[in-house]
């Protein structure tokens, strides 16, 4: 009989310690916020400052719009990763006389996460050859942007190329 006691005892402790258990199970949480529109017109505006700053050729401006590991693809040449990298890149980019440069994004799109997103868009430029002629190019990019821990959105990977 006492071993009919402790076994009911037992199961009695178990029956108590499991229904207890149910009590500090929390409440599930709701998702976080779609923050989707906000981000995306940070996004168009971060971009927006930035073909501004690029177009005035301001060199360290415009390459505190990338993230300290970003790359850079552009037409021709390897990848281009890291500040020193890009500095010499955008250097040369920003070198041919009497450069005139303009881009906008026509597509923004931010994952539901909030954390990344993607530009699309176009680009014209012009400028003389080493001969003096003019030379006129038109194409197009891609950004993938990266929400940073502050808030601010930085470029991680930047493409472009001509449409010739």
């Amino acid at each position: 009989m006492r071993s009919l006691h402790l076994d009911f005892g037992t199961a009695a402790l178990v029956a108590c310690l499991v229904g207890l258990s149910g009590c500090n199970q929390q409440a599930p949480q709701a998702p976080p916020a779609d923050t989707r529109a906000a981000d995306e017109a940070a996004v168009r505006a971060a971009s927006a400052e930035w073909a501004k700053v690029a177009a005035a050729k301001d060199l360290e401006k415009t390459l505190s719009y990338y993230a300290e590991d970003a790359s850079m693809f552009p037409p021709n040449a390897p990848v281009v990763t890291g500040p020193d990298a890009r500095r010499k890149m955008w250097t040369t980019l920003f070198a041919p006389a009497e450069l005139v440069f303009s881009n906008g994004a026509t597509k923004v799109d931010v994952s539901r996460s909030g954390d990344l997103a993607y530009e699309i868009g176009t680009f014209e430029e012009s400028f003389k050859d080493d001969k003096g002629n003019p030379v006129k190019l038109v194409g197009k990019y891609v950004v993938v942007w990266k929400k940073q821990a502050g808030g601010d959105w930085k470029a991680v990977v930047d493409i472009f190329n001509t449409d010739q």
